[in-house]
């Protein structure tokens, strides 16, 4: 399939009652649980659902899924911000174990902080001189 095709359907079939074949926007905060065992199981990721939509949601997945087809890769993470991402891959490199990370002193306020301040106990970070 040609990336521009990729852009548009990729990461989603037409509905199968309706047989619309754009994406729903779902406009919602919270999704219904079918038991309280659900509930668990879902927040335990015990299996896989929505559970709150700044979480996931299944518009948000689509455009993942699709990213994740354009570039060739098996998983993609959308976030709202700049920020977020950086977050993201501050703690992301500190679950992996680094020992140090080295960054500029032009590097952005908060992603010094982030460094710094916010993971001191996962990652060694050290001020520079």
């Amino acid at each position: 399939m040609k990336i521009e095709t990729i852009a548009v359907h990729g990461g989603y079939s037409p509905d199968p009652t309706t047989k619309a074949v754009a994406v729903p926007i779902y406009q919602t905060s919270s999704y219904a649980f079918d038991s309280t065992q659900h509930a668990a199981d879902l927040f335990d990721l015990k299996v896989q659902g929505n559970i709150y939509t700044r979480i996931m949601n299944p518009t948000q997945d689509v455009l993942e899924k699709r990213i994740a087809e354009m570039e060739g890769g098996v998983a993609a993470l959308a976030l709202a911000s700049g920020q977020a991402a950086v977050t993201y891959s501050i703690l992301t490199i500190a679950e992996a174990g680094w020992a140090h990370a080295i960054g500029l002193a032009a590097l952005l306020g908060f992603i010094c902080v982030g460094f710094v301040a916010i993971v001191p106990a996962q990652l060694a970070a050290e001020e520079p001189d």
